[in-house]
């Protein structure tokens, strides 16, 4: 499989567990990688082959924005399963980082996921 990836995705938002995390936004980093084949789009150079990074990026964003959960994993998932809304990615990893929260440490979680409506 071919592979897309978005990197320095970095979008502010309300989660955490910890008391008051929930109450001010702070910024969380983003890493995407998507595994799709690119054969179509890299024969017909027509954006409607391929995935569009540009509003799967928009998508992710407002996803961070405007919902808030208590874990990490609960994020990555929701963005995992926007992601899995295209049926032609085939699997993808999720990576997000939780800036300067443990004394200046980044804690980090990482999904890597099969789509479950993949159709080759």
């Amino acid at each position: 499989m071919d592979v897309i990836e978005i990197s320095g995705l970095r979008a502010h938002g309300r989660h955490g567990a910890s008391p008051g995390e929930r109450d001010r936004v702070q910024p969380f980093d983003v890493h995407v990688r998507l595994e799709t084949d690119l054969r179509a789009p890299q024969d017909s150079d027509d954006l409607a082959d391929t995935i569009d990074y540009d509003l799967l990026h928009r998508q992710l964003c407002i996803i961070i924005k405007e919902r808030s959960y208590a874990l990490l994993e609960r994020l990555a998932g929701a963005l995992m399963d926007e992601i899995f809304r295209d049926a032609r990615v085939s699997a993808a990893e999720v990576s997000i980082s939780k800036l300067r929260i443990l004394d200046g440490a980044t804690p980090a979680v990482m999904l890597r996921r099969k789509n479950p409506r993949f159709s080759a």
